[in-house]
């Protein structure tokens, strides 16, 4: 269904009104996590000079680190962590910024997670590690990266009892990499 604005010509923006936004919405815009996700240093600057606490989570759990991550701001990402930011906070789902970082192949993020004592073994709902997502995914050197510094993970299987070399795409590289010991 189309909306006012696209029917109109008498728009002069195409934002959408603050009456139209739910109360977690707007908390949200209003928040230190749009502000991560859109990397907007200055602005978490601000939030963390008033106080606000880097790892508070929204409705869904995500903390600002979550939507840095994902957004592979790494200056963002500095800021939070060095601002006390927990590198594990987990989702509802149990997503970690590691697991958001890996899924979208942010080699320098889940270097820096890494770094401030991300752990990669932990998992979510799914039974996924930060390796399930980027081998799912495609991210060769994020794979290389994770199985260096902890080998453990090619033999973690999720919930449906896959390891990562089953998600992987079916080329050689990834197989000789992701094959668990026998």
């Amino acid at each position: 269904m189309a909306s006012h604005e696209s029917q109109c010509s008498c728009s002069a923006h195409r934002s959408t009104p603050s009456v139209h936004q739910s109360l977690d919405e707007m908390d949200f815009e209003r928040g230190i996590w749009s502000a991560a996700l859109d990397g907007d240093l200055e602005r978490v600057q601000t939030f963390l000079k008033k106080g606000t606490d880097p790892n508070m989570k929204d409705q869904a759990g995500y903390t600002a680190l979550h939507y840095a991550s994902r957004a592979a701001h790494q200056s963002v990402c500095e800021l939070l962590l060095d601002h006390g930011a927990c590198a594990n906070s987990q989702t509802h789902g149990g997503a970690t910024a590691l697991h958001r970082a890996a899924y979208c192949g942010h080699i320098s993020i889940v270097k820096l997670l890494l770094n401030h004592r991300a752990d990669p073994s932990l998992t979510d709902d799914d039974g996924s590690t930060p390796l399930h997502k980027a081998a799912e995914q495609g991210h060769l050197e994020t794979c290389v990266l994770l199985v260096s510094r902890y080998p453990v993970l090619k033999t973690m299987k999720d919930k449906k009892s896959r390891l990562p070399v089953d998600l992987s795409p079916d080329h050689k590289t990834f197989l000789e990499l992701l094959e668990p010991p026998q």
